[in-house]
């Protein structure tokens, strides 16, 4: 679908693709600022095909030489998916002898204290125990080696692990962040004697201290690295065979990009890399509509993605969760939530309306589809209500069918629960909506934060049609809308800038920390980052270096991570220390005046792309096309005892400073914004379209 603009010419190009689980955004922009965009359905079986499709049919169509695209980022779900459906590599795990179960032991944390039969809450299927083998060696916590590494006991591990029909080999030695030399002695000798295998070792991995954690964190790296391997050596060699010289890029979850060579290297830094670009595209977008501080919801067909941005910054989590495992890998702070727009809507046991987790996804699909799909869905029931044009459902390059639709929320929830049709249709709406506002609150209200003081951004397929309704709830009185919010994680690639981390575990107590150790650790790890920064082609001059730490009380078990400023030394743990309980005193509402101690050092190196403009940052005037009304349809809205009147709009043909009045309909390409009795939209400058709530 196109983005209201000319053939584009031979400018130089940037495109970025983010698979999702429903569709896959395509966004392609020139030096000129022009721009093209597209959904196409995601296929699960083969991800890489919808690149092919990207590559094969819209390049052609759009007029886009091959030779001229110089950026081409990508947001991948392989790795995640890998865990998800189970389809990593058949993995082993080495350790220290008598630490070979740590991985299955965990913490004493229980989400399921109440059930009569316990699930494993650990990741026991990554390695069971036939595939966990220890070796001979031990080193200390200061890293000096107190036993050397047995080359026997470590042949004898490896061969049975081998045996085992292992594809993959984790290695997570006790105090190897302090000290990596058995590690990297136990990989060099796997590495020669069986090069099929993929490693992956803890020291590289996560380098920091607490062995369960950086045991789970290597595991999950190890089993996902043949996959995506695979997946981005294919990529690239399509890349290669349709003639683009572009080199290609792939989203991390801390919201920065790396080339496919070292994102092979370090798969696990790849989970939530779909998400963490819609926060980078949501910043980019805040920034031009001049709102520092958002609440980015993203809707999609699968699932909705809730992030906060305070002070124009993202927060930033030192672990996520992936299919109910804590993962200590720094991730942008998104709260995934099952609910979007092929969310299933069910009755459950004791007769009440349910919507999600489970979704129809894009295959089959909605029933609305017309694919075969027989359940009810978010999607179906907004065709009941009005909110969509079944003619123009993603720019009309897929045709909704009505009468499914109303058949299926008809037979799956109207008639079970007693109700009309459209009262099962709006009962539809309120659950999804309540589900994701909630999910709101858990990343605002509930770190202490009142989400009253921030704008909403919607985004994805769905976000804008649910932002109304969602902020009324919330009591937020602002509505962000981008100029193409469906594919905004597609457009945030191509603002996302080139980063790279280091880390390394610093055990020390405020008081006995030596800053001439500190400085040096940081050197050594700003070291690796400029390794990494030279290998991605990017100048010394361009890049910003910024050192942190994870700081928290002594005696606490989890801690912060704090800026750290290194120009003044002889004020460093002073400076620190401040910076810490004031954060402490932001995320919790308190702080004490309690010693505090080092975990670890962090170094992170970013360097600002030079990203071509978006249509977004034309300036005013760049519609030209008057004629915005479309017509009027019925919609039936929640408190509303009759169907209204919305007016129609094309959000294409809306100029800079036009005004819409709810009850209306905003429609574009890639997403339909609903404005309900009681809002004004304004098209502002970058047409950006900002809600408001009357007063």
């Amino acid at each position: 679908m196109e983005a209201g603009i000319n053939t584009v010419d031979k400018a130089l190009t940037s495109i970025g693709v983010d698979i999702g689980g429903t569709f896959t955004d395509v966004v392609a922009v020139d030096e000129d600022g022009r721009m093209r965009i597209a959904k196409l359905p995601s296929t699960r079986a083969d991800p890489s095909a919808t690149v092919r499709t990207v590559l094969n049919r819209l390049l052609p169509e759009w007029q886009v030489p091959p030779h001229s695209v110089v950026r081409f980022a990508h947001g991948t779900t392989v790795a995640t998916n890998a865990v998800l459906e189970r389809k990593g590599a058949r993995l082993g795990l080495l350790t220290t002898a008598g630490f070979e179960d740590v991985i299955e032991i965990g913490r004493q944390n229980r989400r399921q204290i109440y059930q009569l039969l316990l699930k494993p809450e650990t990741p026991v299927f990554l390695a069971p125990g036939a595939r966990r083998q220890g070796v001979s060696e031990s080193i200390g916590p200061s890293g000096a080696v107190v036993t050397p590494l047995d080359m026997e006991s470590l042949a004898r591990a490896v061969d049975a692990l081998v045996a085992e029909g292992v594809e993959a080999v984790a290695i997570c030695l006790l105090y190897s962040f302090v000290n990596p030399v058995h590690e990297r002695a136990a990989a060099d000798f796997i590495r020669a004697r069986h090069p099929e295998l993929a490693l992956s070792i803890s020291s590289e991995v996560d380098p920091a201290f607490r062995e369960y954690e950086r045991s789970v964190v290597t595991a999950f790296d190890a089993y996902v690295k043949s996959a995506l391997d695979r997946y981005l050596q294919e990529m690239e060699r399509d890349l290669a065979a349709a003639g683009i010289p572009a080199r290609l890029q792939i989203m991390q979850s801390r919201g920065g990009v790396c080339s496919a060579r070292i994102a092979r290297q370090r798969p696990i830094r790849l989970f939530l890399s779909g998400p963490a670009a819609g926060v980078v595209g949501a910043l980019d977008a805040g920034r031009l509509a001049g709102h520092a501080n958002l609440i980015t919801v993203d809707i999609g067909g699968t699932s909705s993605d809730i992030a906060l941005i305070a002070n124009g910054q993202p927060v930033i989590r030192p672990e996520g969760l992936l299919d109910g495992y804590r993962i200590r890998v720094p991730m942008v702070d998104v709260n995934s939530i099952g609910a979007g727009g092929g969310s299933i809507a069910w009755i459950d046991a004791g007769g009440g309306l349910r919507v999600g987790p489970q979704s129809a996804g894009a295959e089959p699909g909605p029933a609305c589809y017309g694919r075969g799909g027989l359940t009810a869905t978010v999607t179906d029931a907004s065709i009941v209500l009005g909110y969509l044009d079944p003619a123009y459902f993603a720019g009309g390059t897929l045709r909704l069918d009505p009468e499914l639709a109303k058949r299926a929320v008809a037979e799956k929830v109207a008639t079970p629960l007693g109700m009309t049709l459209y009262e099962a249709a709006l009962g539809i709406h309120r659950v999804v909506n309540a589900q994701m506002a909630e999910g709101i609150r858990l990343v605002s209200i509930s770190r202490g934060i009142d989400p009253r003081g921030f704008s909403l951004m919607p985004f994805g397929g769905g976000g804008a049609l649910h932002a109304t309704a969602l902020a009324g709830e919330l009591g937020m009185r602002t509505i962000v809308v981008p100029r193409y919010p469906g594919v905004l994680c597609a457009s945030g690639l191509l603002s996302a800038a080139v980063e790279h981390e280091a880390s390394a575990g610093f055990l020390a107590k405020f008081a006995e920390a030596d800053v001439h150790d500190i400085l040096r650790t940081c050197e050594r790890l700003s070291a690796e980052c400029d390794a990494r920064m030279r290998e991605e082609g990017v100048a010394p001059a361009a890049v910003v270096t910024t050192c942190y730490a994870d700081v928290c009380y002594v005696g606490q078990a989890h801690h912060i991570e704090v800026a750290l400023t290194i120009e003044a030394p002889d004020r460093l743990i002073d400076r620190l220390y401040e910076a810490f309980c004031a954060r402490y005193d932001q995320l919790y509402g308190h702080h004490t005046a309690a010693p505090a101690r080092f975990v670890n050092l962090r170094v992170v190196q970013r360097a600002a792309n030079a990203a071509p403009p978006s249509a977004t940052h034309k300036a005013a005037g760049a519609t030209g096309n008057r004629a915005a009304a479309k017509g009027r349809r019925r919609i039936l809205l929640a408190g509303c005892a009759d169907f209204v009147d919305a007016l129609i709009h094309d959000r294409d043909a809306l100029a800079i400073g036009d005004i819409v009045s709810g009850p209306a309909i905003v429609e574009q390409s890639d997403t339909t914004t609903l404005i309900e009795p009681g809002w004004t939209g304004r098209v502002a400058d970058h047409e950006v379209l900002i809600l408001t709530r009357d007063a």
